[in-house]
């Protein structure tokens, strides 16, 4: 079966409550929202929840800390526009931006559900079920923003991917351009593709390989490069002290905040607590790292995606799943598998006709 590519055009499953042409989300007025929680902040800016009052609809405000008139915060306008004309049921809305002061905000659709990151941490593996309906939405994104819009993700990892009480999984926090990453966050270095490390130029082939490491990683309820369960965390609560600690948790507690800014701080504290780490062992043994013991420095997990073997989903998952991760994960680029490929794998035939109710799965938790 072969893969479907969603018009530029609004679309029909999108949330009829506000309007979704571009005309009529630009200028979103800071007078016609209310605050209805603060959600955290980070050191680029601050989320909030709050209430569209002319529609009464929930959304999230993120402030960036960034000065619209100045030449970054007019390319970040700029970008924010190209954002608001994605319209896909597999992309997060983003329905426009306002001043904030002398910052830039904009109101992004709210996902009550929050990121799969936050699922499976508080409820354990992902069912393969769900898991086979997240590979289908996420390729299905993929190819709406680089056949549409000409966008890679460049950040395709469990807290990118949102869901709501309506069993509707999206991706958030696409990179239109390095100006809007810089704005907005970082690249996360856990889910880098092997080409990336040795400083290939960035395709979509490379968002690919990090679905393969997110499909693991939700299907076992944990990363699957590291040799325990408890390592990455381990490290990470190493890096405690470091001066992004209070941010990462106040992310982390709050299961509806998905946004990338929480990833910068967990890669700041992972840093950290590896820095922590060989200072101990350089401090305790001219032999570093000799004794094979704790968690992966970053230099040796990015070691391990370059020349070890590609990670792979375990025997107890179904054949289907098995070879469409293989295949998400071929370590030579050109080998490796595009998402309108990947869309013709029989487990995306099996996504695009499963009976499973996700929407009574999401009703669990």
């Amino acid at each position: 079966m072969s893969a479907t590519v969603e018009s530029n055009q609004p679309n029909s499953s999108t949330d009829p409550s506000l309007p979704v042409d571009s005309s009529a989300t630009v200028g979103l007025n800071n007078s016609d929202l209310r605050e209805l929680a603060y959600l955290g902040q980070w050191s680029g800016g601050s989320l909030e929840k709050v209430e569209h009052i002319p529609t009464g609809k929930t959304m999230v405000k993120k402030i960036v800390y960034v000065d619209a008139k100045s030449s970054p915060g007019k390319q970040l306008l700029h970008e924010l526009q190209i954002m608001q004309k994605c319209y896909s049921e597999y992309i997060i809305l983003c329905y426009g931006s306002c001043s904030a002061g002398p910052n830039i905000s904009f109101c992004l659709e709210f996902m009550d559900k929050g990121s799969f990151t936050s699922i499976y941490k508080h409820n354990g593996p992902i069912d393969i079920n769900v898991v086979c309906l997240v590979a289908h939405a996420v390729l299905e994104g993929l190819t709406y923003l680089y056949d549409v819009h000409g966008i890679f993700h460049r950040d395709v990892n469990p807290s990118s991917i949102l869901l709501n009480s309506e069993g509707n999984i999206k991706l958030c926090d696409f990179s239109v351009s390095s100006e809007l990453i810089g704005a907005i966050a970082m690249d996360t270095s856990t889910y880098i593709s092997p080409e990336r490390i040795q400083g290939e130029e960035y395709t979509i082939k490379c968002d690919v390989w990090s679905l393969g490491i997110t499909l693991i990683e939700l299907a076992t309820g944990r990363y699957p490069l590291y040799d325990t369960a408890s390592d990455l965390e381990q490290l990470v609560e190493e890096g405690s002290d470091s001066d992004d600690s209070d941010e990462f948790l106040v992310h982390q507690k709050d299961k509806t905040t998905t946004y990338r800014d929480s990833t910068v701080a967990f890669n700041n504290r992972m840093q950290s607590g590896t820095n922590k780490r060989a200072s101990k062992r350089m401090s305790q043994s001219s032999d570093f790292g000799a004794d094979g013991t704790g968690a992966m420095s970053i230099i040796e997990l990015m070691h391990q995606i370059v020349s070890g073997p590609a990670p792979r989903l375990g025997r107890s998952f179904c054949n289907e799943a098995q070879d469409f991760v293989d295949a998400c994960l071929i370590k030579n680029l050109d080998e490796r598998h595009g998402p309108k490929s990947l869309l013709e794998y029989s487990w995306m035939d099996d996504a695009r006709d499963s009976e499973f109710d996700i929407k009574a799965w999401a009703a669990t938790f």
